[in-house]
């Protein structure tokens, strides 16, 4: 062989090795997830925290700040965005004092070295959201600017980012024409925009968007179903040079125009939401919930980026979780978001490098449950009167989102919807015995009712030995009484 093909042979060995070192070695870039904590009965946030640990996760978003979650986040490696939510905007926008004393109890009371690895506040949730009418407009930059500026004050500010998350609406291409590229932000909110970008800019700090495609399908009929999902084959979108095979690049570059008109073309995005759910919509199930969250990691890790910003995303799954105490005012799929059910167990294979290995997730250990009880419709009961307010009574204040239209537990008959809404009732108010009586139409077993795809669920119990050590003191207590009375 040649010098000059032995060079060639050697530079071409080089580059595979090079390659195959790269595929091997991780490139540093995690996923992130949301931990939403709208639930009836919760997990023990140390279990939660070495699950995550357990998978990898290295980035997690909290929406508010947590004792306890905050407490066990302590020592670990995972890299926080710690938020406060609309509620607080108001005394943060109007009281700089208010401001520093959040920040010294939530994030330099816990950041500290071998503490809590904050590194961004996330200051409000949407507050830009069209349907809340303006009411956190002019709340939102004065309370962001007090947030980091108490940062700054506490010595922090070089390290730890206030952000806001907003929602995808705050931006939107005319309907004239309907391409990425022609994107820019709201009209009646462009100027404040721009103070905010401008405020982020001077502060290294990050354009936070919560981008969901689910809802472009679950909010239009004729929404092409391909186009929500990652590889998919419906037709691509043509932009100039750019083409476009999903809603998420086609999004996400709206944003990236809407910047660049604003002044700021390489301001950092965090995508701060993004997910699928698997329950409460015909659209909303494991399959296309593990497609859609499988093809976004392999997407926004890969490094290939979007048609026009190329590098990895930086994005935060929604949610960990399901929580069962959400507001359905959006949706029944509002509290089905979780890629783990509400005890920490996972619901599908996902694997969190993007590589599509056939790797499962590591459920939460030591979960412990109620008695294995379950409230259904009493068979031996022949007067069904009353029954129709009585499932509607248990569903205003439990969760009967499986059983609308398209859900897991949606081909129930009568009957069985009636037991499905009266165990909800049950087992969100800890199997007390009185939860189970709804006018005599309904009986305890010990059979499980489960049918198919819907479970009836039973639910995790941590506060048990707390509730037995009460219930012996009232036994005691009640037993002086007698004694006192035969006295």
């Amino acid at each position: 062989m040649s010098k000059s093909g032995l060079q060639i042979h050697r530079n071409f060995t080089f580059r595979t090795i090079l390659l195959l070192f790269l595929t091997i070695i991780p490139n540093g870039e995690t996923v992130g997830v949301n931990w939403g904590t709208m639930a009836t009965h919760q997990l023990p946030p140390e279990k939660v925290v070495k699950m995550l640990q357990e998978n990898g996760f290295l980035k997690l978003k909290l929406f508010e700040a947590e004792d306890r979650i905050l407490e066990a986040l302590i020592g670990t490696d995972i890299e926080v965005m710690l938020a406060l939510p609309n509620s607080m905007l108001q005394i943060m926008s109007d009281d700089s004092k208010a401001a520093a004393s959040w920040v010294d109890a939530n994030v330099t009371a816990y950041t500290y070295h071998g503490g809590v690895n904050i590194k961004y506040v996330a200051v409000g949730n949407e507050p830009f959201l069209k349907s809340y009418n303006g009411t956190y407009l002019q709340l939102t930059l004065p309370a962001l600017r007090n947030i980091q500026q108490a940062l700054n004050d506490a010595g922090l500010g070089s390290k730890v980012k206030a952000t806001i998350p907003f929602n995808a609406d705050i931006y939107n291409s005319p309907d004239s024409n309907p391409v990425p590229s022609a994107g820019d932000f709201r009209p009646e909110v462009r100027d404040l925009t721009i103070e905010i970008l401008h405020f982020l800019s001077i502060n290294n700090a990050p354009f936070t968007v919560n981008i969901y495609p689910f809802l472009s399908l679950y909010g239009n009929d004729y929404f092409p179903i391909d186009f929500a999902f990652f590889g998919g084959t419906y037709k691509p979108i043509k932009d100039g040079d750019l083409t476009y095979t999903n809603v998420f690049d086609a999004n996400f570059d709206t944003l990236v125009s809407a910047l660049t008109k604003a002044g700021y073309p390489d301001m950092k995005i965090i995508v701060g939401e993004i997910g699928w759910p698997t329950d409460g919509d015909k659209h909303a199930n494991i399959q296309d919930a593990k497609r859609f969250n499988q093809g976004l990691l392999r997407h926004a890790l890969s490094g290939e980026g979007t048609p026009a910003r190329v590098g990895v995303i930086d994005v935060y799954l929604f949610s960990l979780i399901d929580e069962n105490a959400k507001s359905i005012e959006p949706g029944s799929f509002e509290r089905h978001w979780g890629i783990f059910e509400f005890d920490g167990k996972p619901k599908y294979e996902l694997d969190l490098s993007g590589t599509e290995q056939e790797k499962g997730l590591i459920a939460v250990e030591g979960v412990k449950y109620m008695d294995k009880k379950w409230c259904v419709l009493n068979p031996n009961v022949k007067d069904w009167e009353g029954l129709a307010d009585n499932i509607d009574y248990a569903c205003s204040l439990s969760d009967c989102t499986a059983l609308e239209y398209g859900s897991s537990c949606n081909q129930l008959t009568a009957e069985g919807n009636a037991s499905y809404a009266f165990n909800m009732y049950y087992q969100m108010n800890s199997q007390k015995r009185w939860n189970c009586e709804f006018s005599g139409l309904a009986m305890v077993t010990e059979q499980d009712p489960s049918y198919g795809n819907c479970q009836f669920p039973i639910m995790i119990d941590y506060n048990s030995s707390s509730s037995s050590f009460l219930d012996l003191l009232v036994a005691i207590f009640m037993g002086f009484v007698v004694f006192l009375c035969l006295e």
